[in-house]
C-alpha cells in the first residue's frame, strides 16, 4: 500500500470515526474464567457464542508461501466442474494476476460459473483490463464497497477476507491474496512470508456460506444448490469451524473468538501477526495469561515491513507484554504476513484476521478453528523454523529504543483505534 493512500485512508477514518455505525462505541468484553482450550466446555461454547458449530472429518492441509499455496490453488481451480468462488482483498497485476486473470476466463469459457469478489480499496493496483477481459468472458467480477460521492463515510469498512471455493467441495484461506509479492519462498524481501490453508470435508461448506455472505450484499445474489453446497464426505480427522466476522452486522466474532481463546489457554500462546495493534481488552487478556503461567511468544515483521507506520504504533505498546513475561520476535528475511494462533498445543486459528483493532472491529473477516492436536505439532514446527530467522526483542532493548522511535510512536499513537 503506498503512502499516499494510507495517508488518505487515515484522513478518511478519522472524519467518519464520530459519524457512522461502524464505530460503534467500544465494549470492553468481561470474560468469565473458560474451561482449558480444547475441553468439551470450550468446544462447545465457541460453537455457540462465535458459530456455526465445529464439524467432524475435515483434512486440513498447510501451504507455506507462494511455491506451495498458488500451485494448489490454480490445480484446484483448473479442475473445477461447476463453481470457482474467489473473495480477496487484494488483486494486484503482475504475473501472478495474470495467471489467475486468464485461467478464470477459461474456466468460465468452459461453462463453470465464476465469481469474483475483491475489495475496492485492495484491489487499487490492478490494471482494468484483468477484469473487463474478465467480465467479457463471462466471470462475474463484483467490487466491494466502491469509493462513491454519497459513501465517503463507509471507506473504513472493508472486505479483508481471503477465500477461494472450488466446486463447494474444496476450500483455501490464510494470510495471501493475489499479487506477485506472495510468489516464491520468502527468500528476499520482495517474497513475503505467508501461508495459506487447504481444506477438505464438511466444513468446506461453512467456507462456502461466509463467501457468500458478502457475495448477497456486494452482488444481490443468492447462491444455493449443489454446484455450491454439495453433500461432502469425510475427508480426514480435523474438527473445523470456519466462520465470518463484519461490523456490518455488528459483528465481533473474531475479537470474541481470540478472547475466548486466549483465556482458555493453560500452557501456551504462539501468535504469528503482521499486524500486532491489540485493543486494551485483548491486552489485558494476554497480560493476565502470562501472569498464571502461560507462555506467550508473538512473531511480527521486523524492518522489513510493508507499513512501518503500523509497526511504530505496535511497537510503542509492548512494555505491559514485555514486563509480564511475553517474548517477542521479529522476523528479519522478508516482510512476515502470517496469520496465526496456536494455543495448548491443540487449538489453532488461522485466516485473514489480524491481531488488531481493524481485525476486530472494522474489517469483514474470516477465520477457521482447527482442534487437533496433529494439526497444531504441524503449526508448531513451523512456528519454531521461523523463529530461527528472527530477533528477539527483551525488555530491556525495548526500553533502550531510540528516540526518534519514541518520537514516531508518541506521533502515531491517535491512529492507534483506526490500525
Amino acid at each position: 500500500m503506498k503512502w499516499p493512500r494510507i495517508l488518505l485512508l487515515l484522513l478518511c477514518l478519522t472524519l467518519s470515526s464520530g459519524c457512522t455505525s461502524y464505530f460503534a462505541k467500544r465494549v470492553k468484553y468481561k470474560i468469565e474464567p473458560s474451561h482449558a482450550a480444547g475441553s468439551p466446555q470450550f468446544l462447545r461454547s465457541l460453537s455457540y457464542l462465535i458459530g456455526p458449530g465445529l464439524l467432524t472429518s475435515n483434512k486440513v492441509t498447510s501451504l507455506v508461501n507462494g511455491d506451495q499455496s498458488f500451485p494448489a490453488m490454480i490445480q484446484a481451480v483448473k479442475g473445477a466442474e461447476k463453481s470457482i468462488n474467489l473473495e480477496t482483498y487484494i488483486y494486484w497485476s503482475g504475473q501472478i494476476g495474470e495467471e489467475f486473470a486468464n485461467l478464470l476466463i477459461a474456466k468460465a469459457q468452459e461453462g463453470v460459473r465464476v465469481r469474483v469478489l475483491v475489495d475496492w480499496w485492495g484491489s487499487g493496483e490492478i490494471d482494468s483490463s484483468h477484469f473487463i477481459r474478465m467480465r467479457t468472458a463471462g466471470v462475474q467480477v463484483v467490487k466491494y464497497n466502491p469509493l462513491l460521492p454519497w459513501r465517503m463515510l463507509r471507506v473504513n469498512h472493508r472486505d479483508h477476507r481471503k477465500l477461494l471455493i472450488v466446486d463447494g467441495k474444496i476450500g483455501f484461506t490464510g494470510g495471501a491474496g493475489i499479487a506477485d509479492i506472495w510468489l516464491g519462498n520468502a527468500e528476499h524481501p520482495g517474497q513475503w512470508r505467508d501461508t495459506m490453508f487447504q481444506l477438505e470435508g464438511p466444513a468446506v461448506g461453512q467456507m462456502q456460506a461466509v463467501f457468500m455472505d458478502n457475495w448477497k450484499k456486494a452482488a444481490a445474489e443468492v447462491l444455493a444448490g449443489d454446484d455450491y453446497f454439495p453433500e461432502l464426505p469425510p475427508a480426514g480427522n480435523h474438527l473445523v469451524q470456519v466462520f465470518g466476522s463484519s461490523p456490518q452486522d455488528n459483528v465481533e466474532s473474531v475479537r470474541m473468538m481470540f478472547l475466548l481463546s486466549i483465556d482458555s489457554a493453560r500452557k501456551n500462546i504462539r501468535i504469528c501477526t503482521p499486524y500486532f495493534v491489540p485493543g486494551e481488552g485483548t491486552e489485558e487478556a494476554l497480560v493476565r495469561a502470562c501472569e498464571r503461567g502461560v507462555q506467550v511468544e508473538f512473531i511480527v515483521p521486523g524492518s522489513n515491513t510493508d507499513v512501518p507506520f503500523v509497526r511504530h504504533v505496535s511497537r510503542g505498546h509492548w512494555g505491559p507484554l514485555l514486563r509480564a513475561g511475553a517474548k517477542f520476535y521479529e522476523y528479519q528475511p522478508t516482510m512476515f504476513h502470517c496469520k496465526l494462533m496456536i494455543v495448548d498445543d491443540i487449538w489453532v486459528s488461522v485466516g485473514s484476521a489480524n491481531v488488531d483493532n481493524r481485525s476486530f472491529r472494522l474489517n469483514d473477516e474470516s477465520n477457521m478453528n482447527i482442534y487437533s492436536a496433529e494439526f497444531a505439532a504441524e503449526q508448531v514446527k513451523i512456528f519454531e523454523a521461523d523463529k530461527t530467522k528472527t530477533t528477539q526483542v527483551s525488555y530491556e532493548i525495548w526500553k533502550k529504543r531510540p528516540f526518534h522511535r519514541r518520537v514516531m510512536e508518541v506521533f502515531t499513537t491517535p491512529f492507534r483505534s483506526q490500525l
